[in-house]
């Protein structure tokens, strides 16, 4: 609970009534330069498991498995696509944070203008590029590009642009959960408990239903990861207590089992790529306790204002480098002959380079624009906020 939640009545003929505890103190503001290194950590994770930790149209781009160009790299590789869990940690935190104090209609907003401007120029990019070598990735007719827009193509049935977009859904579906009931309330410390106990046992309940629709809203497989987040987010600014940990943990322990249940496989022969069930553990354990170390502000040290610029690159990046780097992958190692490592090593410096060109030229100039023209009130209506 914070102070703005406590209105305590003071007549004056009548002493004030006891007031109840207050909130722990809140810590101070400021930019969490840490956080922004671990964006960009969880997005070069997910980068290196499409160039070197899978097969499919990756090895189509090397012209041979990558398991066999990168025998070393691929067994860590793997692990790779755990990033996104990695990421749904940091979402939930993020979120938090930056909802605190905001109406629904500034959070929404600050979503729409956040996700939008970028994902619109990696559609034209992606697309683009199909179209000049279809080999790679097969173009979208027109009706299913403009679904695409939407960013709703998966409930949709709508084939995706962008490959990494299905997290987009499932971020989608986060931030309407947590603000149709916590934000649209005025995001407390009592109602982000609440939101986080009641997610929970949702999650476990739809796991008994085997409800399609059920599933969908309740996102058995990711809320563990949203929700510890949110946990130590409240851990961040009101201090450590039982309840919170136990939050985390819970979501710990649930988040490992689904990670473990969706990526290994026993029995299974995967070819050049295998997966072992005690590292998976201990990846979704090392994002938790990453966090966590934000959380408990062992992190300050690390105040590089770099940090800040990889923060901004992590979302265009991500956006644009599956389908993009496997053109450049195949335009560099199979036409023009390059080396496996150089070849890596030039298409992700490539790629950030774009984010940064994308971040400068697209997000910075456009996001604020669309916020303000979102927040633009017409003569003659109520203003909704």
């Amino acid at each position: 609970m914070s102070a703005s939640d406590l209105v305590l009545p003071a007549p004056p003929p009548a002493p004030a009534p006891a007031a109840p505890p207050p909130p722990r103190p809140d810590r101070p503001a400021s930019r969490l330069r840490a956080l922004d290194g671990l964006r960009l950590l969880a997005a070069l994770m997910v980068c290196l498991y499409h160039f070197a930790g899978k097969n499919g149209p990756v090895a189509d781009s090397w012209h041979e498995s990558p398991g066999r160009l990168f025998p070393t790299l691929s067994q860590a590789a793997v692990y790779g696509c755990l990033g996104v869990q990695f990421f749904f940690v940091i979402s939930g935190f993020v979120i938090c944070m930056s909802s605190w104090g905001r109406t629904l209609g500034q959070f929404f907003r600050s979503r729409v203008a956040r996700l939008y401007p970028a994902y619109w120029v990696a559609l034209l990019l992606v697309t683009g590029a199909s179209l000049l070598l279809p080999v790679v990735v097969r173009p979208l007719r027109l009706d299913e590009f403009l679904v695409n827009l939407t960013m709703l193509q998966q409930p949709m049935g709508v084939p995706r642009v962008l490959g990494v977009c299905w997290t987009l859904w499932v971020e989608v579906r986060f931030y309407a959960l947590f603000a149709l009931f916590v934000v649209w309330r005025g995001v407390t410390y009592r109602r982000v408990v609440l939101f986080c106990c009641l997610w929970t046992l949702a999650g476990v309940f739809a796991r008994v239903a085997h409800n399609p629709l059920t599933d969908e809203l309740v996102m058995r497989d990711h809320a563990p990861f949203f929700i510890g987040g949110l946990a130590l987010y409240l851990i961040h600014r009101h201090g450590s207590d039982l309840l919170l940990w136990g939050i985390v943990t819970v979501s710990w322990l649930l988040g490992q089992r689904y990670s473990v249940t969706g990526l290994w496989h026993p029995g299974a022969h995967g070819g050049d790529f295998h997966r072992d069930p005690y590292v998976v553990q201990a990846v979704v354990t090392l994002a938790f306790a990453a966090v966590a170390a934000v959380a408990l502000g062992w992190t300050r040290w690390a105040n590089w204002r770099w940090l800040t610029v990889a923060g901004a690159l992590t979302y265009p990046f991500y956006l644009v480098h599956e389908h993009l780097g496997w053109f450049v992958l195949r335009l560099l190692h199979r036409d023009l002959g390059l080396g496996p490592w150089p070849t890596l090593t030039v298409t992700v410096a490539g790629l950030l380079g774009l984010a940064w060109l994308m971040h400068r030229f697209v997000e910075r100039p456009f996001g604020p624009r669309l916020k303000r023209a979102l927040a633009a009130k017409r003569p003659g209506l109520a203003a909704v906020s």
